[in-house]
């Protein structure tokens, strides 16, 4: 899947603070703390995953506009194309 700028910029952002998180996770599972790091690891993935999984209601009207031009507009069958290089 390929991402836009702004998807990209929002993923740079979240990994900005995702990956100290999950690193000092990581060292507090190493240290012997196994609940705060393991619920640091948890927060830093999910800070991750969830912006990239997650519909907002500023999501919806492009959603829709892509659902409504998906249908809207068909994809060329096979046929179509033997049409053309004939």
């Amino acid at each position: 899947m390929r991402l836009g700028i702004i998807e990209t910029v929002g993923l740079a952002a979240s990994l900005i603070f995702a990956i100290p998180l999950g690193l000092f996770g990581i060292e507090s599972l190493l240290s012997g703390r196994p609940a705060l790091g393991g619920g640091l690891v948890v927060v830093a993935v999910l800070m991750v995953v969830l912006p990239r999984r997650l519909t907002t209601p500023a999501d919806l009207p492009g959603a829709v506009v892509e659902r409504v031009v998906g249908s809207a507009v068909k994809e060329p069958d096979a046929d179509d194309e033997e049409r053309r290089t004939d």
